[in-house]
């Protein structure tokens, strides 16, 4: 078990799938995102963003809208084309395509004619290399028809959000999937050729016990899920006004929350998954334990990855898109988007031109989250040390000469060591979500 320290938890803090983080952006100067896209030379990663659900969950702080009307979802559609079109004009011919990825919203929100119109799309415009696909996928809308679709396109990586199977708490969320739809969800994916499957599981939510946690983490090894991510779900009302379906008053405390999230941990490594960062858990032949076992472990606006490339561009309304220079961020709103598409333009007009400093301070947080220990400079050093001294004097952290160590311990407090590094948070003011 993890030792509560709740007043080294107080603050909020961000979850560092970027450095700077998406509260640090600002316009862009025109034309900045051709120009990255332009010099993205070598391999690439490409992330499609399908804003769209069958059903909207009421916990959910992505931007996406229901899928039913048809000439919605097709017109958005279309824009994505005509942006897979542009993105691909612009790459050098040395670009390599290793990596696709499809997230949301929920993929299978569309038809899978559309998908694979899509996938068609991707080969036709894209130069591919031995690429890898995968799909965040609903399991409420996850139908029969995917399974020859997934299988020809060659996904074998997919993330389903569970969330929980305890009845009450999904009907608290809205999100309502019974244990069956799982299984068959199991069978149609594994059947398909996916060999990374990975869980999405939440803890904090309403009237949820430590048994209710206990019983989907159980199903969970059961049905075999290669991954298992593990959230502390997020309850920002103001800031996502569909959360206001859920009442504050059947949310657990804080206290709670960090027993769960230590409970999950303990169970999990138990049964022979790796801890994968601070809430990721993998099966020792999963290829993110590998990169853990390896020290290749990264993070990027997709979470923990052990994809080694250094430009991911992201396609659709919000999608981010990340270059060693510079961090740039699509239209949000669907409809400008649509119509800044349709003209063959970019959306990316907001985002960050990262400094030097921020190259140092991001690795430094990366290298915290994923590795548990950097190599500070002797400037940082000296910026942090008083603020680290509660952390080491409670045991979580260790300073040997400028080597900073989170002890196994101190685990669910990486993000708050880390954002002693971040040299924003001094600057901007914005609520983010509890490290545990």
């Amino acid at each position: 078990m993890w030792t509560y320290h709740p007043e080294l938890l107080a603050k909020p803090v961000p979850r560092y799938t970027s450095y700077p983080t998406a509260a640090d952006f600002g316009p862009l100067e025109a034309g900045v995102i051709e120009r990255a896209i332009a010099g993205a030379d070598g391999d690439i990663s490409l992330y499609l963003h399908i804003p769209f659900c069958e059903k909207i969950c009421y916990y959910c702080g992505c931007n996406t809208a229901a899928s039913g009307k048809a000439a919605r979802v097709e017109s958005y559609l279309a824009a994505l084309h005509q942006e897979i079109a542009t993105v691909a004009s612009l790459l050098p011919q040395g670009a390599r395509v290793r990596r696709i990825a499809f997230g949301g919203g929920s993929p299978n929100a569309i038809e899978p004619r559309e998908f694979m119109a899509l996938v068609d799309a991707l080969h036709a415009h894209f130069p591919l290399y031995a690429t890898q696909w995968s799909i965040e996928l609903d399991p409420r809308s996850l139908t029969p028809d995917w399974a020859p679709v997934l299988g020809e396109v060659g996904i074998t990586r997919a993330s389903m959000g569970v969330q929980t199977f305890a009845p009450h708490c999904q009907k608290a969320i809205g999100r309502e999937q019974s244990l069956g739809m799982i299984c068959r969800s199991v069978d149609l994916l594994r059947g398909a050729g996916v060999t990374s499957l990975n869980f999405d599981l939440m803890y904090g939510l309403p009237h949820q016990s430590e048994a209710d946690l206990e019983d989907s983490l159980e199903y969970t090894t059961k049905l075999g899920a290669d991954r298992v991510a593990v959230f502390g779900y997020a309850h920002v009302p103001h800031l996502v006004p569909r959360q206001a379906m859920i009442p504050g008053d059947a949310l657990p405390g804080a206290a709670a929350r960090f027993i769960m999230a230590s409970e999950a941990h303990a169970y999990l490594t138990a049964r022979g998954y790796e801890q994968v960062g601070f809430d990721h858990f993998a099966l020792p032949h999963d290829p993110m334990a590998r990169a853990v076992r390896e020290g290749t472990l990264r993070r990027n606006f997709q979470g923990f990855t052990d994809d080694p490339a250094e430009v991911l561009i992201g396609m659709g309304a919000t999608a981010i898109s990340g270059f060693p220079g510079l961090i740039a961020q699509n239209e949000k709103h669907t409809g400008r988007y649509r119509a800044l598409s349709a003209q063959g333009r970019l959306s990316a007009s907001h985002g960050i031109v990262r400094k030097p400093q921020d190259t140092l301070r991001g690795g430094v947080i990366e290298a915290l989250l994923c590795r548990d220990e950097a190599t500070l400079s002797p400037c940082l050093l000296a910026e942090v040390q008083d603020q680290l001294t509660p952390f080491i004097a409670a045991g979580l952290a260790q300073l040997d000469g400028n080597r900073l160590t989170i002890l196994p311990g101190g685990l669910p407090y990486a993000r708050v060591i880390a954002s002693l590094f971040d040299s924003y948070r001094a600057v901007t003011q914005r609520t983010f979500s509890s490290a545990i």
